[in-house]
């Protein structure tokens, strides 16, 4: 399947886990990849595991937080590889504490990666998509943006802040034939789940999901590099939610 073939993917957070899966389905499907992380030993990892597959990659280290440092990264991008034609906003942190343990620096440090970082980037993306008349903007939520959680206010209140925003772009770029959709996992074996939880926790969490299990992170890969793909140009402004039938929303 070369349904990617000659697209450039900028995916931020593409060192390791989702991202780095994100990366490497893209580059299985034709897509030449901006590697954008702030850890440069893992981006690096996951660019040769690109030029592995055949295809080009571009490594940028990059705080998401720092928005002249996202421009910047974007600017050298393009220069390097070519217009962007899909942007994945994957960067993110978590942080599992209940509100009255939050601090201002860990409340700001949440909405500057997850939201400015993706509405900068967006906005810096969005003009060379305008002139191309095309393009692709996915957005990495999760299914706590659409429930909550009984700990991590900040995090669900960031990645809920990003289906606000997928709504409106989509709206705003449409003319442009810019799609815009998120997609919001539930239970992954990466990041969050493997760094909190004990093998007796995540056992039981696994348990109450219908399928039974947490998604390998290829299975949130297969809905972005499905919305990043022609056969996805009639969907635009919508949220895909593989959870395993953890959370059942919608009509």
């Amino acid at each position: 399947m070369n349904s990617l073939a000659g697209k450039v993917a900028l995916i931020t957070g593409s060192g390791e886990g989702m991202g780095r899966a994100h990366a490497r389905l893209m580059a299985e499907r034709g897509a030449d990849i901006i590697v954008a992380d702030i850890n440069g030993a893992t981006a690096n990892e996951t660019a040769e595991v690109i030029r592995s597959l055949g295809r080009k990659a571009h490594v940028e280290i990059v705080d998401m937080a720092d928005v002249a440092q996202v421009q910047a990264m974007i600017e050298r991008s393009i220069s390097a590889l070519g217009p962007i034609n899909i942007l994945v906003n994957n960067a993110g942190i978590g942080q599992r504490v209940e509100t009255t343990e939050v601090s201002l620096a860990d409340f700001d440090r949440m909405f500057t990666v997850h939201v400015r970082g993706a509405f900068f980037a967006v906005q810096t993306v969005v003009p060379s998509m305008k002139r191309a008349r095309s393009g692709k903007i996915i957005n990495i939520s999760s299914i706590w943006g659409m429930t909550g959680a009984p700990v991590a206010s900040h995090y669900c209140g960031a990645k809920a802040a990003l289906l606000g925003m997928t709504k409106a772009w989509a709206k705003e770029f449409a003319p442009w034939n810019i799609h815009v959709n998120a997609v919001a996992p539930g239970g992954v074996l990466s990041g969050g789940p493997l760094r909190y939880e004990t093998p007796e926790q995540l056992k039981a969490k696994q348990e109450k999901v219908l399928l039974g299990r947490y998604a390998d992170p290829v299975e949130i890969s297969y809905a972005v590099a499905f919305l990043a793909s022609p056969e996805a140009d009639f969907i635009t402004g919508q949220v895909i939610s593989p959870n395993g039938g953890d959370v059942i929303v919608g009509i």
